[in-house]
């Protein structure tokens, strides 16, 4: 099957009459927007609105904003499922202000700033496929460039990651080599993450496409081939697990100490 160009998808957006005149940007967002797409994969497209009203459609989707809820559509085309998700811009505006330069010198905790839900939409700002006024999506992008994302995004992961590493260093000691292991897992997986963030990969809540963010980073810290070896586990040895444990808690500490978190 041919690709779809952005004028296709905007035609069938069109046809299906979801793009209200109050649309100030509809952008494809997720695996398609960046080329990661199979042919299993939906078609995510956001559409921001003007004004202080969504439309009625299928489900509403809660998010701690003014309104509390998105709306989604969702309709099969094309071999695919679609899911058009509205939000207000003004509800853009309030998660921009929660990742905000003072909300972070308060000492918001990062866990607390954003849900998963709203982490994302920020984070697919920077890589969508723009089908209606780019002009919007710039001055947005700008705006999340300018804010503390990353630094809440990198501080989140690295907290998380050594949590675990804290864990893995306990349950090591005391003999538990099975949850040492997932442990130190679960640490290296929040380790890469901060790497990613902090070179503007975002979408940690996904770990699905951390070696495909891993590709389009190519952080200096640690290379691909080093990366996919620990991921995989390639060097485990169940019967001696130890030593494969320590390699990982130790390159997680050597990438907390070289992400910068501001």
């Amino acid at each position: 099957m041919q690709k779809m160009t952005p004028d296709d998808r905007l035609a069938i957006l069109k046809a299906r009459d979801l793009l209200p005149e109050e649309t100030l940007a509809a952008y494809v967002v997720g695996s398609t927007a960046r080329g990661w797409d199979n042919a299993r994969s939906d078609c995510d497209v956001y559409v921001v609105l003007s004004g202080n009203g969504l439309p009625e459609a299928a489900d509403s989707i809660p998010v701690p904003l003014d309104p509390p809820f998105v709306r989604s559509e969702s309709f099969y085309e094309a071999g695919k499922r679609w899911e058009v998700v509205y939000w207000l811009d003004n509800q853009v505006d309030q998660m921009l202000a929660k990742v905000s330069w003072q909300a972070y010198e308060a000492g918001i905790i990062a866990e607390n700033a954003l849900t998963s839900k709203e982490e994302l939409a920020l984070a697919r700002l920077g890589n969508c496929l723009p089908l209606v006024d780019e002009d919007w999506l710039e001055k947005a992008r700008k705006r999340l460039t300018d804010s503390a994302f990353r630094s809440f995004t990198v501080v989140r992961s690295l907290g998380a990651a050594d949590d675990a590493v804290e864990d893995a260093l306990g349950q090591m000691e005391s003999g538990d080599l099975y949850s040492a292991t997932i442990s130190a897992r679960t640490a290296f997986g929040h380790a890469i993450d901060a790497l990613l963030d902090g070179a503007g990969e975002y979408g940690s809540p996904f770990p699905k496409w951390r070696a495909n963010r891993f590709k389009a980073a190519a952080p200096s810290v640690i290379s691909f081939e080093d990366y996919w070896a620990l991921e995989t586990m390639q060097a485990y040895d169940p019967t001696d697990p130890r030593p494969w444990i320590t390699d990982v808690l130790t390159v997680c500490q050597d990438i907390a100490m070289r992400v910068e978190t501001s």
